[in-house]
């Protein structure tokens, strides 16, 4: 899908492309990428990659710079929090964003730019402002994935199960990408102050930027240790029960195997004076009982049962 919008005083749609507006590509089918291919010249590999790393580069005056930012798939799949490339290509006029998944970031961005209404200056400009939203929802997501780490700790100490570990290391992984790619954004955003052509207000921005992307990475940073060692907690709490409970069983086999020794060594074709005695039975079982209940009784004195 694609839109036109004009970005001179304003965020405003229009119904066919002019120069320097902004071509905001969302979901491209094959179609979309070989018209724009074709009416601008776009370099073909340029829209080709669908999960390119975060980097910049040239091709025949065409400039291609890919951003990762953040993404929810669905709650249950393996990594519910995600990043995705957005690919922003640039030559003099021509200015097109493209994005192989429709994200709320993307849409919040658009509306958000409605509201200031002033547009933006230049491509520069535009290009930083991507950066900043980007970093501003990665920190709203981090809040969402704390506030899911803390349901999961909660019905943990309820119970430890299954789907809580799991939704946990699911999470972990969500962590994971986010650190990777914030850092990546980084690296491009610290080249691109000396690629670009940046004044005064562009040098603010960038700096508004270098501030909400080293939040970002901290704020990662520490989720992820917190996380780790959340795991490794719930981790030795599970061996420890698991030891609890081996330890419970072995000390009730002993238990159990004491009336088996007892009443197999009377059970034995010797001759134990009580073959003839009409309290053989009842000794035997006193006997057992009583042997059986000192032990039990010194298990849980070491606190085995």
């Amino acid at each position: 899908m694609k839109t036109f919008w004009n970005t001179q005083g304003g965020l405003a749609q229009l119904t066919e492309w002019q120069p320097n507006c902004w071509i905001q590509v969302t979901c491209p089918t094959e179609e979309d990428q070989r018209e724009l291919e074709e009416k601008f010249n776009i370099p073909d590999y340029f829209m080709s990659d669908t999960d390119e790393r975060a980097r910049y580069e040239y091709d025949d005056g065409w400039m291609l710079i890919i951003l990762r930012i953040p993404y929810v798939k669905e709650i249950r799949s393996r990594t519910p929090y995600t990043t995705v490339p957005l690919g922003i290509i640039h030559k003099r006029d021509v200015t097109i964003t493209v994005c192989f998944y429709e994200t709320n970031m993307m849409i919040d961005f658009v509306s958000f730019q409605q509201k200031r209404g002033e547009g933006f200056t230049d491509h520069v400009d535009m290009i930083f402002r991507l950066f900043l939203s980007s970093a501003v929802w990665y920190l709203k997501r981090l809040k969402q994935i704390s506030m899911l780490v803390d349901k999961a700790k909660r019905n943990l100490d309820k119970e430890v199960n299954n789907e809580s570990l799991i939704g946990l290391s699911r999470l972990q992984d969500s962590l994971t990408y986010f650190q990777t790619s914030i850092r990546g954004n980084e690296t491009l955003l610290s080249k691109l102050k000396f690629k670009l052509q940046i004044d005064e207000l562009d040098a603010d921005l960038i700096e508004d930027v270098n501030i909400e992307m080293t939040q970002a990475r901290e704020t990662t940073s520490i989720y992820s240790n917190i996380l780790e060692s959340t795991m490794d907690t719930y981790q030795s709490i599970i061996n420890n029960n698991m030891n609890t409970v081996m330890r419970t069983l072995t000390s009730v086999t002993i238990i159990m195997m004491i009336p088996t020794l007892i009443t197999s060594m009377f059970g034995m074709n010797l001759i134990n004076g009580m073959e003839s005695s009409p309290w053989g039975f009842v000794m035997a079982i006193i006997i057992s009982m009583g042997v059986s209940g000192l032990c039990w009784m010194f298990f849980r004195h070491r606190r085995l049962v």
